[in-house]
């Protein structure tokens, strides 16, 4: 099967970019002295997850207990479940603890650990924690200032319930900077408060072996990852418009899109519909802090991947994708072409399966985890 044969809308995985993508933070990783632990949320393909682990330790990063379920069940037996898990979730969790080497979960918040201690009592078990720490995105994770961070990592430190295994944070703020300096600069205020944090806490005699940080935009940047042990990231295997925009990816990087038709032209009105909407693409925004006319993706070329010029998709709504610019002139009724999403993560869990490509020949069809 070749990609002329794909009916539209599918989603595209060009194989060679994504193995160079794979190779490519997997030697930066070694350079800098850090374990990868790839977060798999990007894809949920175990095929895809092999290939970023070939060069690494093994470890993955999820997102959802649905994937830490089938990744174990792909054979990965190292994986962190890198959200605070939510107290009904903790025996479900810590099943799948029983069952592979370990199952890492996370807490920033004490009743959160007291739910922990109690399941793990129960089960006469010892369950491994991460404490999740906010190095300023000010989603998740507690205040690295705070007074009461330290007495959570030492409630965690001295549980003779939990095996502490470290800090975790992610720099999801990474992704408000315009440039590659800027994400440097907020990749060195993710290390620093990580690193600065761990050796207080050792000071104070706590005993841990992890500082996990890592986000697609900061790993791109940093050259310095001294305090640090592991790193995260996990756009970086797709990469998409977003990332393209603020500097962190080359546009011949990304290896993700959309493959889509024209299904309408009206140029006497600058429109052109394509029958890919927002189910799948998403209508996620994209980097507006750079670009507000961004739009919901980039069209680009069908074979060679380079951006169209004269054209941008304005407008989703459920099935159908608006297409404005000069270039509509040049589309007709049956015209194929691909959409680099604003966002590889998002615009791929639309899709029940993904073609993987060599050049324009499917080489193979991966199925990524549904559900939670």
């Amino acid at each position: 099967m070749y990609l002329d044969d794909l009916s539209t809308p599918c989603a595209l995985v060009d194989l060679d970019r994504l193995e160079a993508n794979a190779q490519r933070m997997a030697e930066k990783a070694r350079r800098l002295g850090v374990r990868l632990r790839p977060h798999v949320k990007t894809h949920k393909c175990v095929e895809a997850a092999r290939i970023q682990t070939a060069d690494a330790f093994g470890g993955i990063t999820v997102s959802t207990l649905a994937e830490a379920r089938a990744f174990a069940a792909g054979g990965f037996t190292d994986i962190t479940y890198a959200v605070p898990v939510a107290p009904r979730k903790i025996a479900e969790a810590a099943n799948l603890n029983d069952e592979i080497d370990a199952l890492n979960i996370l807490v920033d918040h004490l009743d959160t650990v007291r739910a922990v201690e109690e399941t793990a009592a129960s089960r006469s078990t010892v369950l491994p924690v991460f404490l999740e720490v906010d190095c300023g995105g000010g989603r998740t994770g507690v205040d690295p200032e705070s007074e009461a961070t330290r007495a959570l990592a030492r409630r965690l430190a001295e549980s003779t319930v939990i095996d502490f295994r470290g800090l975790l944070t992610h720099a999801g703020h990474s992704y408000l900077t315009r440039n590659r300096s800027e994400a440097f600069e907020t990749a060195c205020e993710e290390r620093n408060v990580m690193a600065t944090l761990a050796a207080e806490l050792r000071d104070l005699g706590l005993e841990f072996r992890e500082v996990s940080v890592g986000a697609t935009p900061t790993m791109r940047a940093i050259d310095d990852l001294t305090g640090v042990t592991e790193v995260r990231p996990g756009n970086y295997i797709f990469f998409d418009a977003f990332q393209s925009t603020i500097g962190s990816c080359e546009t011949d990087e990304i290896a993700f899109s959309v493959l889509a038709t024209v299904i309408s032209v009206h140029p006497e009105h600058d429109r052109a519909v394509i029958d890919a909407g927002a189910v799948a693409l998403s209508k996620d925004p994209g980097p507006t802090h750079v670009n507000p006319d961004c739009g919901f993706g980039v069209p680009v070329a069908l074979e060679d991947q380079h951006p169209l010029p004269g054209l941008r998709l304005t407008a989703l709504t459920q099935e159908h994708g608006t297409l404005s610019g000069p270039g509509v002139e040049a589309l007709r009724p049956g015209t194929r072409i691909r959409i680099v999403p604003n966002h590889s993560c998002l615009a791929a869990a639309c899709f029940e399966s993904y073609h993987v490509l060599r050049g324009t020949e499917v080489v193979d069809e991966w199925r990524p985890v549904k559900g939670w």
